[in-house]
């Protein structure tokens, strides 16, 4: 039975607009436990930024984190996405063929959803050592 996008993929995805700051972001990233927030114009998916990404993008950079946009740490040059009705084999295709961890999920031009690396390890092999961290609870 081919499994699809929707049956892992964590829905309601937090989204942030261009111009939050590194700081803002990074608070909810903390706060909400995430290691990815994807940037949105209005409802239109603009971009992801990730925990990483802030890091080495903003902070490493000197910029200020309360005065710098997340615009200038998100991923958003040739974007990888896919549907709810893709099926897993695709995502991963996808996740080795550009290196990405994360792909945001869009219906109709509107994000829904990301699955994850984790996502697919839990699915795939919840017995592996990223399966088996991907379930773990975070160490605060």
């Amino acid at each position: 039975m081919t499994q699809h996008v929707r049956d892992i993929m964590t829905g309601a995805p937090v989204t942030v607009e261009p111009q939050s700051s590194v700081a803002a972001v990074a608070r909810i990233m903390r706060d909400q436990n995430l290691g990815a927030v994807l940037v949105t114009d209005g409802d239109r998916l603009r971009g992801l930024v990730t925990d990483r990404d802030l890091v080495v993008r903003s902070v490493a950079e000197g910029g200020d984190p309360e005065s710098t946009t997340v615009a200038g740490a998100c991923s958003d040059t040739e974007l990888v996405t896919v549907s709810p009705d893709d099926d897993l084999d695709h995502v991963v295709e996808l996740m080795r063929e550009h290196a990405v961890r994360r792909v945001p999920v869009v219906e109709d031009g509107h994000p829904v959803g990301i699955v994850s690396l984790g996502d697919l390890a839990m699915e795939r092999d919840p017995e592996s050592a990223l399966g088996d961290i991907s379930v773990a609870r975070p160490n605060d």
